[in-house]
């Protein structure tokens, strides 16, 4: 069974370079701050990075001592179990509901569990959606 419910996720924008996940996720652990999401990719030039935290607010402070502006962003994230056709349910019930998804990022998990966020229009309807 799926387990919907609102986050909020850091998004932001940084100039790419070679070590850039590297510095960036060195500087949230010496903090003790756990990511339990990431996705971080390149797009002419700049690293975008959606993450969602154990603290978010401390991520955000150790952010920007690196000189980073973080937005923040409501997210819907998706317990749900590690199987074969458990996104799937959770797409049909979002599909069903009429709700477009605009971007998701996930990972299996241990433990027989995986997370996955969504972002869509809106996230109350979403979450609704998928705990019915």
């Amino acid at each position: 069974m799926s387990k919907a419910y609102k986050l909020t996720q850091l998004e932001f924008k940084i100039p790419d370079k070679v070590g850039l996940l590297a510095e960036i996720t060195t500087a949230l652990a010496e903090a003790g701050v756990n990511l339990k999401a990431i996705c971080a990719y390149g797009v002419e030039g700049q690293a975008e990075f959606l993450l969602v935290a154990d603290n978010n607010e401390k991520a955000q402070e150790i952010l920007k001592k690196l000189g980073v502006e973080v937005n923040k962003e409501e997210v819907t994230a998706v317990e749900m179990p590690d199987e074969p056709g458990a996104l799937q349910k959770v797409a049909k019930k979002i599909a069903e509901a009429g709700i477009n998804i605009s971007y998701m990022y996930g990972t299996g998990g241990t433990g027989g569990s995986a997370l996955c966020i969504f972002k869509t229009p809106d996230e109350e309807r979403t979450v609704k959606a998928i705990n019915e």
